[in-house]
């Protein structure tokens, strides 16, 4: 009777099922067997140890109105400036870099970072490059670590020409 019920269903999956292997167990005896010579397994496959990738940076935030308008009346003290004015886009990475880790080192909260404006006057007429730059690298997880967020100064701390930075704690 079952035979028939099953030669009536449809079968619900297209691919057939792999059928499991049986085990032929021999009526051989365990000695008689020739010995099997192996490779060791660690020689046969590489084991790749993978390092533990590094926490991810942590996000920029802005900072806040109240703290932005303390430091433009100078209710809230800067605790450092750096002037990137004339130097190359690779000097002033590197003196920026050095900054940075040195007031979040030292315990600073916020710092100034004076960019200049570029010329707008004259033949080569250009918004400066560092000005464009220094948020780009701000943004960057190598600076992430050591900058909470940053913003345009006010104009009596050099406007379009300059950041406030807020460092991140030292932990």
């Amino acid at each position: 009777m079952w035979d028939s019920v099953a030669k009536q269903i449809k079968p619900l999956r297209k691919k057939p099922r792999v059928a499991k292997v049986q085990t032929v167990t021999e009526d051989v005896p365990v000695a008689a067997k020739p010995p099997v010579s192996r490779k060791p397994l660690a020689s046969a496959i590489p084991v790749q140890t993978s390092k533990p990738s590094p926490p991810p940076a942590p996000p920029l935030a802005p900072i806040g109105r109240r703290e932005r308008s303390q430091l433009s009346r100078g209710r809230k003290e800067i605790d450092a400036r750096i002037d990137l004015h004339g130097m190359t886009q690779t000097r002033a990475h590197g003196a920026l870099s050095a900054f940075l880790h040195r007031a979040s080192h030292d315990g600073m909260t916020f710092v100034l970072v004076i960019t200049g404006k570029g010329r707008t006057v004259g033949p080569e007429a250009e918004r400066g490059i560092l000005r464009r730059q220094v948020p780009l690298w701000l943004g960057l997880p190598e600076f992430r670590s050591l900058v909470v967020g940053f913003e345009e100064a006010h104009i009596g701390h050099g406007g379009a020409g300059a950041l406030y930075v807020r460092i991140r704690r030292a932990r």
